[in-house]
C-alpha cells in the first residue's frame, strides 16, 4: 500500500527558505492520506542521500526522526518538532538526527542541490518506547511492522 504525503512544495520541488538553516528551520507542514485501517502507528523519517556533496555522496545525512504518530493523525503543521515548536500529536516521539538533536533540522547543504526525502510508514504496532532513537534504530524497530509507506521529495540549494 502507498501513502500519498503533501506540503508547501511540490514533488521534486525547491523546498522553501523558511524550512532550512538559511531562514527560520522550522519544519514544513505535512498532510498525507491511504492511511490503512489497521494501522496502530506511523513514523516518519527526513533524509538526504547526497551528503556532503551530490556529486560524490558519501553518506545519508538525517534531519527528522518520529515514531508513534497516532495513526487518526492527517498532518503535522509547520513548526512540529522544531526546536521551541509546535506541539506533535499525543504520543509521538523524536528520535535524534544527525544533528544530534531530538527534533527537526532543516535542510544546510554544505554544496551543491540536494535531495531531501520525507518518508512516512504505517505500521501495525505501537512502537515501545525506544528512547531517543537514531534512524537506524528505528528502522529496525519498523521491520516487519510496515503495512505502507509514502515518500515526498524536495530539493534544496544554499543561495
Amino acid at each position: 500500500m502507498s501513502l500519498t504525503l503533501t506540503s508547501s512544495f511540490e514533488p521534486s520541488g525547491s523546498i522553501p527558505t523558511r524550512h532550512t538553516c538559511q531562514g527560520a528551520d522550522v519544519s514544513p507542514p505535512l498532510a498525507w492520506t491511504g492511511v490503512p485501517a489497521q494501522a496502530k502507528s506511523l513514523a516518519l523519517i527526513v533524509d538526504d542521500p547526497d551528503a556532503p556533496d551530490p556529486a560524490a555522496p558519501a553518506m545519508v545525512w538525517v534531519h527528522w526522526v518520529l515514531y508513534n504518530i497516532p495513526p487518526s493523525t492527517s498532518a503535522l503543521r509547520e513548526n512540529a518538532g522544531s526546536a521551541g515548536g509546535g506541539a506533535l500529536p499525543a504520543g509521538a516521539r523524536q528520535g535524534v538526527n544527525d544533528f544530534q538533536h531530538a527534533q527537526y533540522n532543516g535542510p544546510c547543504p554544505p554544496v551543491g542541490r540536494h535531495r531531501y526525502f520525507v518518508k512516512l510508514y504505517a505500521l501495525d504496532t505501537v512502537l515501545p518506547d525506544l528512547g531517543k532513537p537514531d534512524k537506524a534504530a528505528l528502522e529496525t524497530a519498523m521491520k516487519g511492522h510496515i503495512l505502507a509507506h509514502g515518500e515526498l521529495v524536495g530539493t534544496y540549494q544554499k543561495h
